[in-house]
């Protein structure tokens, strides 16, 4: 199983950052194959003929899992984000199975990973099993934020994945 994080955090190195790989670690039982912090791309975002960025949506939309991350902001993803997901619009999508992660200060945006990131992840291609997961903040390094979620989700990725069918 190839797997992929991509985080939209501004920041470098973010707890957005470790909330998603925790996340990709848990659902493959291994470290994840690509790691795509968006904070460290710097202008080549912006440049639609990057090589560079050209590889990494290349490497992302090919992943079978790929968790994508972000900070809530105004209660949606950031712009960041967006950028990076722009560039799948247009038959390179996204061809796995990806886990909407957002991170919040409030659970006021617990619904931000519904109502705002899977739809974009599903209109680009991906299988989005479950709800999006959403974790506080102040619980981004508490596995305890994660296991009720990963207990629901888990065996439906591994299904969708492995191809195999999921008993209910």
């Amino acid at each position: 199983m190839s797997t992929a994080v991509v985080v939209g955090n501004p920041k470098p190195l973010s707890r957005t950052l470790e909330a998603a790989t925790f996340l990709a670690r848990e659902l493959s039982g291994a470290e994840p194959d690509h790691v795509v912090d968006l904070a460290t791309l710097g202008a080549d975002l912006l440049e639609p003929s990057a090589p560079s960025v050209a590889a990494l949506v290349e490497q992302v939309g090919g992943a079978d899992l790929v968790v994508v991350a972000s900070p809530t902001y105004k209660g949606t993803f950031t712009g960041l984000l967006k950028l990076f997901l722009d560039r799948f619009a247009g038959g390179s999508g996204l061809s796995g199975v990806a886990v909407p992660l957002m991170l919040g200060a409030s659970p006021a945006h617990a619904l931000a990973p519904e109502l705002s990131l899977r739809p974009v992840l599903t209109e680009l291609g991906a299988t989005v099993p479950g709800r999006g997961l959403f974790v506080l903040d102040s619980a981004y390094d508490d596995p305890a934020a994660y296991a009720a979620w990963l207990a629901a989700t888990r065996p439906v990725v591994e299904a969708l994945v492995t191809g195999r069918t999921v008993s209910a």
